[in-house]
C-alpha cells in the first residue's frame, strides 16, 4: 500500500488482496466478488470517484455482504441500480434493487447525497466477505463455528480499515442487535472506537418496520448529522 495514497486507493488495495482461501464450516460457502473484472472495474471507479482525497472520516459498520448488494457490485448497500442511477457509476450487471440499499441511499440524500455524504463518512462491514448457506445469506454471528472460524479476518478487517483514514471518537454500528452485541464485544477487547451508537439496520427497517421507516431515516440523519 503506497504511503501517500489516497483514501479511495487504500480501500481499493485492501479489497483486491482479500484472500478468498478461507477455513469455513463444510456447509457454508464464502462471497467473494473481486475476482470479477466487472466488479473492479465498478469498485475503482466508486472509490475513485468519492473518495480521491486524504480525509479522516466516520465509519459504519454493516454486517458483511449479502448476495444481492455488495455481493454484486462490491461495494457495501448499494446494488446495481443504485450505483448506476445515483452515483454514477455505469455498470453491465443485472440491474436489480436491494431493500437494504434503498434505505440507505435514502438518509445519503436526506443528508446532501453521496459527494457529500462520502466526503464525511465511510460505509463497510464488521466482516469484509459475506457468505451464503443453502443459497441463501448468512452472517457472521449465525453460527458460534463459523464466527470463531472468521474472527481473526475480522480483527484484521477493523484494524487495516482504520488505516484508510479513520476518525475514532464514534463509530456507528448498523444493527441493533447480534451485530451491536459483538461489535461491543470487539471494541472491548481491541479498544478500536471511544464510542460505538447503534443504529437500526436497514434490512430490518425495509423488512419489518416499513411503516415506521421516516423515523428510522431520521434516526440516521440524527445520529450522522452530531458528528459533522
Amino acid at each position: 500500500m503506497a504511503k501517500h495514497s489516497t483514501f479511495g486507493q487504500k480501500v481499493v488495495d485492501y479489497h483486491f488482496n482479500l484472500s478468498s482461501d478461507w477455513k469455513l464450516p463444510l456447509n457454508v460457502q464464502l462471497i467473494y466478488p473481486f475476482d470479477d473484472p466487472l466488479v473492479q472495474n465498478v469498485f475503482s471507479d466508486f472509490y475513485f470517484k468519492y473518495f480521491d482525497d486524504s480525509y479522516s472520516r466516520h465509519f459504519l459498520f454493516g454486517i458483511n455482504p449479502g448476495r444481492f448488494g455488495a455481493g454484486v457490485t462490491g461495494v457495501p448497500f448499494t446494488d446495481p441500480l443504485i450505483i448506476q442511477s445515483i452515483c454514477g457509476i455505469t455498470n453491465n450487471f443485472k440491474k436489480k434493487n436491494e431493500l437494504s440499499a434503498i434505505f440507505v441511499y435514502d438518509f445519503i440524500n436526506e443528508l446532501g447525497g453521496p459527494k457529500e455524504f462520502y466526503s464525511n463518512f465511510y460505509i463497510t462491514s464488521i466482516c469484509p466477505l459475506g457468505f451464503t448457506k443453502d443459497g441463501k445469506n448468512y452472517n457472521y454471528y449465525d453460527d458460534t463455528i463459523l464466527y470463531q472460524k472468521v474472527k481473526s479476518h475480522i480483527i484484521d478487517n477493523i484494524q487495516s480499515q482504520k488505516e484508510f483514514g479513520c476518525l475514532d471518537d464514534v463509530a456507528f454500528c448498523m444493527g441493533k442487535g447480534k451485530n451491536l452485541k459483538f461489535m461491543n464485544e470487539l471494541n472491548k477487547e481491541h479498544q478500536f472506537f471511544k464510542k460505538i451508537v447503534p443504529l437500526p439496520h436497514p434490512r430490518w427497517v425495509m423488512q419489518y418496520r416499513l411503516k415506521s421507516k421516516q423515523e428510522h431515516l431520521d434516526t440516521y440523519v440524527k445520529e450522522l448529522s452530531s458528528v459533522l
